[in-house]
């Protein structure tokens, strides 16, 4: 051990600065956990809302088939109706 007070001091100082880095790195480490686990949500959450748009869009697809297919029936029905009775 120094025997010198100034390096005893010194000494004390950087075992405190030691310390102190060892204490943000372990805060840095769980805050990086942390936005990990936030990102991880995220994809899932991005992952879920892509599918259910992907649905709906299949959905108004299937609508909007079976929507033009009776829009055209209709029109059959009046051209057929106006023929006939001309």
């Amino acid at each position: 051990m120094p025997s010198d007070p100034h390096q005893q001091e010194t000494l004390a100082v950087l075992r405190e600065i030691r310390d102190q880095q060892r204490a943000m790195l372990e805060q840095v480490s769980a805050q990086r956990a942390l936005i990990e686990e936030l990102v991880k949500r995220s994809r899932e959450s991005i992952a879920e809302s892509i599918s259910l748009q992907k649905l709906a869009v299949d959905r108004q697809r299937a609508i909007t088939l079976f929507a033009m297919v009776g829009i055209v029936g209709c029109i059959a029905a009046i051209l057929y109706l106006v023929i006939r009775y001309l």
